[in-house]
Protein backbone atom coordinates (compact mmCIF):
# COMPACT_ATOMS: atom_id res chain seq x y z
CA UNK A 1 0.00 0.00 0.00
CA UNK A 2 1.22 3.46 -1.02
CA UNK A 3 1.89 5.58 2.04
CA UNK A 4 -0.23 8.77 2.33
CA UNK A 5 2.01 11.80 0.63
CA UNK A 6 0.09 14.66 2.03
CA UNK A 7 -1.59 14.57 5.88
CA UNK A 8 -4.47 16.48 6.35
CA UNK A 9 -6.56 17.38 9.93
CA UNK A 10 -9.98 18.90 10.04
CA UNK A 11 -11.76 19.51 13.42
CA UNK A 12 -15.19 18.04 13.22
CA UNK A 13 -17.19 15.37 10.88
CA UNK A 14 -18.64 18.37 9.19
CA UNK A 15 -16.32 19.97 7.55
CA UNK A 16 -14.87 16.52 7.03
CA UNK A 17 -18.23 15.34 5.36
CA UNK A 18 -18.26 18.62 3.24
CA UNK A 19 -14.73 18.00 1.67
CA UNK A 20 -15.77 14.34 0.44
CA UNK A 21 -13.74 13.00 -2.10
CA UNK A 22 -9.72 14.01 -2.38
CA UNK A 23 -7.02 12.40 -4.66
CA UNK A 24 -5.50 10.06 -3.96
CA UNK A 25 -2.14 9.39 -1.58
CA UNK A 26 -4.08 12.49 0.81
CA UNK A 27 -4.90 11.11 4.31
CA UNK A 28 -7.32 13.60 5.84
CA UNK A 29 -8.05 12.72 9.91
CA UNK A 30 -10.20 15.01 12.70
CA UNK A 31 -8.62 16.12 14.83
CA UNK A 32 -10.12 18.84 17.42
CA UNK A 33 -6.16 18.94 18.64
CA UNK A 34 -7.56 17.96 22.27
CA UNK A 35 -6.96 14.22 21.79
CA UNK A 36 -3.59 13.10 20.54
CA UNK A 37 -2.21 14.21 17.16
CA UNK A 38 -2.65 11.47 14.13
CA UNK A 39 0.53 12.35 12.65
CA UNK A 40 4.19 13.35 14.09
CA UNK A 41 3.87 15.81 11.06
CA UNK A 42 0.73 17.71 9.40
CA UNK A 43 0.58 18.84 6.12
CA UNK A 44 -2.38 20.95 6.32
CA UNK A 45 -3.97 21.27 9.58
CA UNK A 46 -7.20 22.99 9.56
CA UNK A 47 -8.02 25.18 12.89
CA UNK A 48 -11.31 24.70 15.14
CA UNK A 49 -13.37 27.78 13.79
CA UNK A 50 -12.29 29.68 17.49
CA UNK A 51 -12.39 33.34 18.06
CA UNK A 52 -9.23 35.48 18.29
CA UNK A 53 -6.64 34.90 21.09
CA UNK A 54 -7.44 31.46 21.87
CA UNK A 55 -3.77 29.26 22.27
CA UNK A 56 -4.09 26.23 19.68
CA UNK A 57 -3.71 23.31 22.12
CA UNK A 58 -1.42 20.37 20.79
CA UNK A 59 -0.11 21.51 18.09
CA UNK A 60 3.60 22.12 19.98
CA UNK A 61 4.61 18.17 19.34
CA UNK A 62 3.71 18.06 16.07
CA UNK A 63 5.04 19.61 12.76
CA UNK A 64 3.01 21.33 10.74
CA UNK A 65 3.57 22.74 6.74
CA UNK A 66 0.26 25.21 6.93
CA UNK A 67 -2.25 25.96 9.64
CA UNK A 68 -5.56 26.72 8.30
CA UNK A 69 -7.95 28.92 10.08
CA UNK A 70 -11.63 29.14 9.34
CA UNK A 71 -11.75 32.71 9.85
CA UNK A 72 -10.97 35.86 8.27
CA UNK A 73 -9.25 37.71 10.84
CA UNK A 74 -6.72 37.07 12.71
CA UNK A 75 -5.95 39.56 15.04
CA UNK A 76 -4.39 38.25 18.36
CA UNK A 77 -3.00 34.92 16.65
CA UNK A 78 0.68 35.32 16.05
CA UNK A 79 1.07 35.12 19.67
CA UNK A 80 -0.56 32.08 20.64
CA UNK A 81 1.65 30.25 17.63
CA UNK A 82 4.71 28.16 18.24
CA UNK A 83 7.31 29.48 16.36
CA UNK A 84 8.07 28.90 12.38
CA UNK A 85 4.64 28.28 11.45
CA UNK A 86 2.61 29.04 8.36
CA UNK A 87 -0.68 30.52 9.14
CA UNK A 88 -3.19 31.01 6.54
CA UNK A 89 -6.73 33.35 6.67
CA UNK A 90 -9.50 32.07 5.19
CA UNK A 91 -10.68 34.74 2.57
CA UNK A 92 -13.10 33.76 0.13
CA UNK A 93 -15.35 31.98 2.80
CA UNK A 94 -16.82 34.08 4.79
CA UNK A 95 -16.98 38.14 2.51
CA UNK A 96 -20.55 36.94 1.04
CA UNK A 97 -22.38 35.86 4.42
CA UNK A 98 -20.69 38.97 6.00
CA UNK A 99 -21.87 41.21 3.06
CA UNK A 100 -25.09 40.00 3.49
CA UNK A 101 -25.46 40.35 6.88
CA UNK A 102 -24.12 43.89 6.73
CA UNK A 103 -26.78 44.99 4.43
CA UNK A 104 -29.75 43.30 6.68
CA UNK A 105 -28.06 45.20 9.50
CA UNK A 106 -28.19 48.37 7.45
CA UNK A 107 -31.85 47.72 5.92
CA UNK A 108 -33.14 46.68 9.09
CA UNK A 109 -32.10 49.77 10.69
CA UNK A 110 -32.77 52.25 8.06
CA UNK A 111 -36.18 51.03 7.71
CA UNK A 112 -36.83 50.14 11.18
CA UNK A 113 -37.44 47.12 11.30
CA UNK A 114 -37.02 46.59 14.96
CA UNK A 115 -39.91 48.64 16.12
CA UNK A 116 -42.39 46.91 13.73
CA UNK A 117 -41.16 43.42 15.71
CA UNK A 118 -41.82 44.93 18.24
CA UNK A 119 -45.20 46.33 17.40
CA UNK A 120 -46.12 42.75 16.34
CA UNK A 121 -45.88 41.05 19.62
CA UNK A 122 -48.92 43.75 21.00
CA UNK A 123 -50.55 43.95 17.61
CA UNK A 124 -49.79 47.90 17.54
CA UNK A 125 -49.86 49.16 13.83
CA UNK A 126 -47.66 52.07 13.76
CA UNK A 127 -46.64 53.39 10.36
CA UNK A 128 -43.87 56.30 10.15
CA UNK A 129 -41.54 57.97 7.62
CA UNK A 130 -38.31 56.13 7.79
CA UNK A 131 -34.77 57.25 6.53
CA UNK A 132 -34.13 55.61 2.72
CA UNK A 133 -30.74 54.17 1.76
CA UNK A 134 -31.37 55.28 -1.66
CA UNK A 135 -29.66 58.44 -2.36
CA UNK A 136 -27.18 57.92 0.81
CA UNK A 137 -24.11 59.03 1.12
CA UNK A 138 -22.51 55.40 1.87
CA UNK A 139 -18.94 55.04 3.83
CA UNK A 140 -17.18 51.94 3.49
CA UNK A 141 -14.14 52.22 5.66
CA UNK A 142 -12.16 49.05 5.16
CA UNK A 143 -11.84 47.65 1.49
CA UNK A 144 -10.67 44.43 1.35
CA UNK A 145 -12.78 41.34 0.21
CA UNK A 146 -15.35 42.01 2.60
CA UNK A 147 -16.29 45.74 1.68
CA UNK A 148 -15.85 44.96 -1.97
CA UNK A 149 -18.83 42.30 -1.07
CA UNK A 150 -20.45 44.94 0.34
CA UNK A 151 -20.67 47.52 -2.75
CA UNK A 152 -20.97 44.71 -4.78
CA UNK A 153 -24.40 44.27 -2.90
CA UNK A 154 -25.21 47.91 -2.41
CA UNK A 155 -25.21 48.75 -5.73
CA UNK A 156 -28.37 48.17 -6.51
CA UNK A 157 -29.44 50.55 -3.70
CA UNK A 158 -29.02 53.72 -5.55
CA UNK A 159 -26.67 55.20 -2.91
CA UNK A 160 -23.57 56.91 -3.40
CA UNK A 161 -20.40 55.39 -2.14
CA UNK A 162 -17.03 56.42 -0.80
CA UNK A 163 -14.51 53.74 -0.53
CA UNK A 164 -11.91 54.21 2.32
CA UNK A 165 -8.76 51.86 3.03
CA UNK A 166 -5.12 52.20 4.77
CA UNK A 167 -3.72 53.49 1.34
CA UNK A 168 -5.00 55.44 -1.56
CA UNK A 169 -5.65 53.52 -4.73
CA UNK A 170 -7.85 52.39 -7.82
CA UNK A 171 -10.75 49.74 -7.27
CA UNK A 172 -13.39 47.73 -10.37
CA UNK A 173 -15.69 50.47 -8.58
CA UNK A 174 -13.38 53.45 -8.39
CA UNK A 175 -11.37 55.73 -6.35
CA UNK A 176 -10.54 54.44 -2.88
CA UNK A 177 -9.25 57.09 -0.03
CA UNK A 178 -6.79 56.57 2.59
CA UNK A 179 -7.32 56.62 5.79
CA UNK A 180 -5.84 59.74 6.23
CA UNK A 181 -8.34 61.20 4.33
CA UNK A 182 -11.36 60.47 6.87
CA UNK A 183 -11.41 63.47 8.67
CA UNK A 184 -12.72 65.23 5.17
CA UNK A 185 -15.19 62.68 4.57
CA UNK A 186 -16.97 62.31 7.75
CA UNK A 187 -19.01 65.30 7.74
CA UNK A 188 -20.84 64.09 5.12
CA UNK A 189 -21.20 60.33 5.86
CA UNK A 190 -25.04 59.32 6.42
CA UNK A 191 -23.76 55.84 6.99
CA UNK A 192 -20.64 54.35 8.20
CA UNK A 193 -19.99 50.70 7.64
CA UNK A 194 -16.75 49.90 9.41
CA UNK A 195 -15.20 46.65 7.73
CA UNK A 196 -11.12 47.03 8.48
CA UNK A 197 -8.96 43.99 10.46
CA UNK A 198 -8.10 44.96 14.00
CA UNK A 199 -4.72 45.95 14.61
CA UNK A 200 -3.32 48.57 16.19
CA UNK A 201 -3.75 51.37 13.67
CA UNK A 202 -8.10 50.71 13.76
CA UNK A 203 -8.31 49.98 17.39
CA UNK A 204 -10.84 53.06 18.67
CA UNK A 205 -10.43 54.03 15.01
CA UNK A 206 -14.03 54.70 15.86
CA UNK A 207 -13.69 56.97 18.65
CA UNK A 208 -15.41 60.26 20.13
CA UNK A 209 -14.05 62.49 17.44
CA UNK A 210 -15.02 60.05 14.64
CA UNK A 211 -18.41 59.97 16.08
CA UNK A 212 -19.00 63.47 16.49
CA UNK A 213 -17.52 64.15 12.97
CA UNK A 214 -20.32 62.24 11.70
CA UNK A 215 -23.87 64.41 11.07
CA UNK A 216 -27.01 63.61 12.79
CA UNK A 217 -28.51 60.43 12.47
CA UNK A 218 -26.35 58.83 10.83
CA UNK A 219 -25.96 55.03 11.10
CA UNK A 220 -22.76 53.76 11.91
CA UNK A 221 -22.68 49.50 11.18
CA UNK A 222 -19.97 47.51 12.75
CA UNK A 223 -19.18 44.18 10.83
CA UNK A 224 -15.27 44.47 11.91
CA UNK A 225 -14.55 44.17 15.26
CA UNK A 226 -15.44 45.17 18.35
CA UNK A 227 -12.74 47.14 19.77
CA UNK A 228 -13.08 48.95 16.26
CA UNK A 229 -15.60 50.84 17.49
CA UNK A 230 -14.93 52.67 21.19
CA UNK A 231 -18.14 51.56 23.20
CA UNK A 232 -17.94 54.39 25.74
CA UNK A 233 -17.89 56.91 22.78
CA UNK A 234 -20.71 55.01 20.76
CA UNK A 235 -22.89 54.25 23.47
CA UNK A 236 -22.49 58.33 24.96
CA UNK A 237 -24.07 58.72 21.06
CA UNK A 238 -26.66 56.59 20.94
CA UNK A 239 -27.81 57.76 24.15
CA UNK A 240 -28.16 61.41 23.07
CA UNK A 241 -29.89 60.01 20.55
CA UNK A 242 -27.54 61.70 17.74
CA UNK A 243 -25.98 58.73 16.28
CA UNK A 244 -27.66 55.13 15.30
CA UNK A 245 -25.95 52.02 15.29
CA UNK A 246 -26.03 48.10 13.75
CA UNK A 247 -23.44 46.30 15.62
CA UNK A 248 -22.93 42.70 14.48
CA UNK A 249 -19.22 43.33 16.65
CA UNK A 250 -19.17 44.58 20.25
CA UNK A 251 -16.61 45.27 23.36
CA UNK A 252 -16.93 43.15 25.26
CA UNK A 253 -17.85 40.24 23.41
CA UNK A 254 -20.58 38.79 24.03
CA UNK A 255 -21.73 41.80 25.53
CA UNK A 256 -22.91 41.90 29.24
CA UNK A 257 -26.77 41.23 29.42
CA UNK A 258 -27.39 44.52 31.71
CA UNK A 259 -25.08 46.40 29.15
CA UNK A 260 -27.29 50.35 28.24
CA UNK A 261 -26.70 49.38 24.55
CA UNK A 262 -29.10 46.32 24.46
CA UNK A 263 -32.08 49.01 25.93
CA UNK A 264 -31.92 51.73 23.46
CA UNK A 265 -34.12 52.16 20.70
CA UNK A 266 -31.16 53.44 18.23
CA UNK A 267 -29.42 50.22 18.34
CA UNK A 268 -29.75 47.14 16.61
CA UNK A 269 -27.10 44.26 17.93
CA UNK A 270 -26.76 40.81 16.26
CA UNK A 271 -24.00 38.50 18.15
CA UNK A 272 -21.23 38.15 15.90
CA UNK A 273 -23.21 36.29 13.08
CA UNK A 274 -20.95 37.80 10.05
CA UNK A 275 -19.56 34.61 8.65
CA UNK A 276 -22.32 32.30 10.00
CA UNK A 277 -24.23 30.87 7.39
CA UNK A 278 -24.96 28.11 5.70
CA UNK A 279 -22.00 28.97 2.82
CA UNK A 280 -19.72 28.39 5.39
CA UNK A 281 -19.34 24.73 5.36
CA UNK A 282 -19.11 24.54 1.22
CA UNK A 283 -16.82 27.76 0.83
CA UNK A 284 -14.43 26.27 3.87
CA UNK A 285 -14.13 22.68 2.08
CA UNK A 286 -13.35 24.38 -1.66
CA UNK A 287 -10.43 26.36 0.53
CA UNK A 288 -9.44 23.07 1.95
CA UNK A 289 -8.97 21.23 -1.87
CA UNK A 290 -7.40 24.53 -3.46
CA UNK A 291 -4.83 24.51 -0.72
CA UNK A 292 -4.46 20.48 -0.98
CA UNK A 293 -3.99 20.78 -4.21
CA UNK A 294 -1.09 23.84 -4.11
CA UNK A 295 0.45 21.33 -1.18
CA UNK A 296 0.75 18.38 -3.79
CA UNK A 297 2.04 20.36 -6.63
CA UNK A 298 4.75 22.62 -4.86
CA UNK A 299 3.04 25.73 -4.89
CA UNK A 300 2.59 28.88 -2.95
CA UNK A 301 -0.75 28.30 -0.75
CA UNK A 302 -3.52 31.00 -0.31
CA UNK A 303 -4.00 33.45 2.18
CA UNK A 304 -0.80 33.60 4.51
CA UNK A 305 -1.16 36.23 7.03
CA UNK A 306 1.78 35.14 9.62
CA UNK A 307 5.12 33.60 9.52
CA UNK A 308 5.42 32.84 13.01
Amino acid sequence: MTSPSLTVTVPGKTLLKAIGEVPDGVDVHVWDLKSPAPAAHIDLLVAPYIAPNVKFPGIDDVTTTLIQSQSIGYDGVEGTLPPGRVYANAATVHETATAELTLALLLAAQRDIPRSVLNAQTGLWQGSTTPSVADRNVLIVGYGGVGAAIEARLTGFETHITRVARSARESAYGPVHALADLPGLLPTAEIVILAVPLTEDTRDLADAAFLAALPDQALVVNIARGPVLNTAAALAEAESGRLRFALDVTDPEPLPADHPLWTLPNVLITPHLGGAATSMMSRMAALVHRQIGHLLAGEPVENVVIRS
